[in-house]
């Protein structure tokens, strides 16, 4: 299912669920990151996931197997409905997310692999990394070492999206961070598309942040983001 999820890079508890509150009747799916989870703990997760939100917990873990099974075990109990891990991590690794991530009554969240980050360009990539290979070749070797460890999908620009689907199949889903509106400020991002041109590309999820939450309207700008790219409000 496609969907757009709001990404709630927020400092606090109180500016998180005050943002929430501008959408009365809405449940967006909402991406919790690093920022807001650090500071509220898994207080922040249960409180949204009461409120009747999906959730992508967006922690990019990426240690030796042992240490993300154990931390992929205590995320899984907070109920998120997408959980993602570093694909640089190796496949070992994933294999281990995956077996952390299973909870007692058999259900577990999707599990994703981060392949490049969306502001990373592939010159970066080359040059700081020393990656030679090409942005799509290195997002498609991280996502074909993804699938092998049974994970769901990836997160990758929607530059990359495509070719994914084509070598992995449409059952192997894309979230695609790097998603602005023609008429958006960039921001820090390098590989970006916007979300009509993800809705062609075939991308299953588009993770948005600042041209949202930083609109002066968030839910008119949540709603443009919708119609652009689901085709409804």
């Amino acid at each position: 299912m496609k969907d757009v999820i709001i990404a709630c890079d927020f400092k606090d508890a109180k500016t998180t669920l005050s943002f929430l509150d501008l959408f009365k009747t809405k449940k967006p799916f909402v991406k919790i990151g690093m920022e807001l989870f650090y500071f509220e703990g898994p207080a922040i997760v249960r409180e949204i996931k009461a409120r009747g939100h999906k959730i992508f917990l967006d922690l990019k873990l990426h240690d030796i197997p042992n240490t993300v099974m154990s931390a992929m075990q205590s995320l899984s109990k907070l109920d998120p409905d997408i959980i993602d891990v570093h694909a640089a991590g190796t496949t070992e690794m994933m294999k281990a997310a995956m077996e952390g991530a299973f909870r007692s009554d058999g259900s577990k969240p999707l599990v994703i692999a981060v392949t490049q980050l969306t502001s990373t360009s592939e010159e970066r990539m080359n040059r700081e990394l020393l990656i030679q290979a090409t942005m799509e070749e290195t997002v498609l070797h991280y996502a074909q070492n993804a699938k092998e460890a049974g994970l769901a999908g990836i997160v990758c620009s929607p530059l990359e999206a495509a070719i994914v689907k084509k070598g992995l199949g449409e059952d192997f889903i894309t979230v695609t961070p790097g998603i602005r509106l023609p008429d958006s400020i960039k921001d820090d991002q390098a590989r970006i598309t916007t979300p009509a041109q993800a809705r062609e590309i075939g991308t299953d999820y588009i993770v948005v942040g600042r041209p949202i939450i930083r609109a002066e309207n968030p839910v008119a700008a949540y709603d443009r983001f919708c119609h652009d790219f689901l085709g409804k409000a």
